[in-house]
C-alpha cells in the first residue's frame, strides 16, 4: 500500500510530496495538468516564503531558475504619487521576490524524482475517493484505476476536487471577486527599478509589474463592479471593451504610453474567479487539505503560495516522523486535527489583513470626494502621505512575516 497520495502538484503538492519522499515514506503525486506552464501562477514569494523554502532546503533553486527581488511599492491615485516604500521593508530584511513558479515546480519535482519512494502520475484526474469503514482510503482516477493509501492529502488548489469529495464545506468570504489579468511586453521604466504599481484613477484599479520572466503582468479588478463583470447573459460583457484605451486612460501618461506601443500584442486577458475562504474542517478520517484547498486566499500581497509553503512545513513536522515508522491508522487520523489547529490562527489573521486592504481599496473607489481629497493633500502635503504610509507598513508586516513562528522540526 502506498502510504500517502497527494493530489495537486502545486508548490503545496510538490513541495510536501518531495520532503516526505527524501525522509523515506511512500508518496503518489497525482497531477491534473502534463505540463506547470498553466496561463496564470503566482509569483510572489514573501519573506514567510523565502523562510519556508530556505528551511526545506530549497533556496538554491531560487537562484537557479528565472527570478526578480522586487525594488519598491508604488502608490498612485488620480494620476499623483501618493507614496513609495522601498524594498526590503525591513532592515537587514528578504526583498519580496517573485520567480518563476513553473521552473520552480520543475526543479522539485527533479529532487522529488530522485527519491526511491516518490511516484509521479501526471495528467490524471480523481473522479472519487475510495472509502473503507467510514474512511478514506484511496482514490479512484478518471481511467477507473484505484489506488489505496494510508492518507490522502488535498492540495489541489480552490476549487479542490479532494473536498468536495471528502463532504468538506468552505464558508466563502464577501470579499471574493474576479481579477482580468494582462500580459505584455516590459517597458524600460521596469528596467531600472523593478517597483511593484497600485493604481487607482476614477473607479478604476489595477496592480501593475514586471514578472520573473521579464513581461509586464496586470490585474484589474472586478471587484464588485456589475457593469464589467456583467448579469445574466450579459457576463461576457468584459470582453466587449476595447482593454487597451481602458488600461491606458486609468493609467499614468508614461504607462498609457507604452500600452498603446503594445495594442497588437496585448494578450487576451485572463478572468481569474478569485474564491476567498475557509474550511471549518480541514480533515476527515483518512484525508487532509492544505494550501488553497483548505484556506483559498486573496491575491492581495501573494499571500496563497507563503501560506501553503508554511502549511508544508507543519504538515511535515506531524506526518514525517509517524510515517516513516510503524504506525496505524488512527494515529495518522488523530494528527489531522492537530495540523489544523496550528495552522489555522494564522490564516484567519492574514485574511481578515487581507479584508483590511480590500475594504481601503473599495472605500477609494466608491467615494470619489474621498478619492480626490486623499490623492491631492497627499501628494503636496508630507505629513499626509506619511500617514498613510506608515499606515500601510503596519499591515504589510505581519502579511510579510506571518503571525506564527513557523519552523522545520524533524
Amino acid at each position: 500500500m502506498s502510504q500517502v497520495i497527494i493530489i495537486g502538484a502545486g508548490p503545496t503538492g510538490l513541495t510536501l510530496a518531495m520532503q516526505l519522499a527524501k525522509r523515506g515514506i511512500a508518496v503518489k503525486l497525482i497531477e491534473v495538468s502534463r505540463s506547470f506552464r498553466r496561463t496564470f501562477r503566482g509569483e510572489a514569494l514573501m519573506p514567510s516564503g523565502l523562510d519556508a523554502i530556505d528551511q526545506m532546503g530549497l533556496s538554491d533553486l531560487i537562484t537557479a531558475i528565472p527570478h526578480r527581488p522586487l525594488d519598491a511599492w508604488k502608490f498612485m491615485i488620480e494620476n499623483r504619487a501618493i507614496f513609495q516604500v522601498d524594498e526590503p521593508l525591513e532592515a537587514g530584511g528578504k526583498p519580496c521576490t517573485l520567480i518563476s513558479q513553473p521552473a520552480f515546480l520543475e526543479q522539485v519535482l527533479a529532487l522529488a524524482n530522485d527519491c526511491p519512494s516518490f511516484e509521479f502520475i501526471p495528467g490524471s484526474t480523481v473522479r472519487d475517493l475510495l472509502w473503507e469503514d467510514g474512511r478514506v482510503s484511496g482514490v479512484i482516477l478518471g481511467d477507473n484505476r484505484e489506488i489505496m493509501a494510508d492518507l490522502v492529502i488535498g492540495a489541489d488548489g480552490r476549487n479542490s476536487i479532494v473536498r468536495q469529495k471528502a463532504n468538506l464545506s468552505i464558508e466563502q468570504a464577501a470579499s471574493s471577486f474576479n481579477i482580468l489579468w494582462f500580459k505584455l511586453a516590459s517597458s524600460t521604466q521596469f528596467e531600472a527599478e523593478n517597483a511593484f504599481y497600485s493604481i487607482v484613477r476614477g473607479d478604476d484599479a489595477f496592480g501593475v509589474f514586471r514578472g520573473a520572466e521579464g513581461n509586464l503582468q496586470i490585474g484589474w479588478s472586478l471587484h464588485g463592479d456589475s457593469i464589467l463583470q456583467g448579469r445574466g447573459s450579459a457576463n461576457d460583457n468584459w470582453q466587449q471593451i476595447d482593454w487597451v484605451e481602458k488600461l491606458a486612460t486609468a493609467s499614468p501618461e508614461w504607462l498609457a504610453t507604452h500600452i498603446r506601443s503594445q495594442a497588437g500584442q496585448i494578450d487576451r486577458p485572463i478572468l481569474l474567479s478569485v474564491t476567498v475562504g475557509l474550511c471549518p474542517i480541514w480533515h476527515a478520517p483518512g484525508v487532509l487539505l492544505l494550501g488553497d484547498a483548505a484556506h483559498p486566499m486573496s491575491p492581495i500581497r501573494a499571500q496563497g503560495i507563503n501560506m501553503a509553503l508554511r502549511d508544508v512545513i507543519i504538515a511535515i513536522n506531524y506526518l514525517a516522523p509517524l510515517l516513516s515508522k510503524s504506525h496505524n491508522l488512527a494515529e495518522i487520523d488523530a494528527l489531522l486535527p492537530q495540523i489544523q489547529a496550528e495552522r489555522e490562527p494564522e490564516i484567519i489573521q492574514i485574511q481578515r489583513l487581507q479584508k483590511a486592504e480590500i475594504a481601503q481599496a473599495e472605500l477609494l473607489k466608491n467615494y470619489p470626494p474621498l478619492r480626490h481629497g486623499v490623492s491631492l493633500l497627499a501628494s503636496k502635503i508630507p505629513f499626509i502621505s506619511d500617514r498613510i504610509r506608515h499606515s500601510w507598513l503596519d499591515r504589510q508586516f505581519q502579511l510579510r512575516r506571518g503571525f506564527a513562528e513557523v519552523s522545520l522540526k524533524v
